[in-house]
């Protein structure tokens, strides 16, 4: 299910503070690369949570 959009307008990486973007059950910053999940239509915005970007 995608998220609403106004949702994701105002949501921002917990890191670093980049913009989001939705790819499927993910949500990846623009900057850092991290993939936060959204578990049952909710964002899991923790870092510890996040998956690191590939190096």
């Amino acid at each position: 299910m995608p998220l609403d959009k106004q949702l994701l307008e105002i949501l921002v990486c917990p890191a670093d503070h980049g913009p989001l973007r939705e790819e499927g059950d993910r949500l990846v910053c623009g900057r850092c690369r991290r993939r936060y999940p959204v578990r049952d239509g909710i964002p899991v915005m923790l870092i510890e949570e996040a998956e690191q970007p590939a190096s």
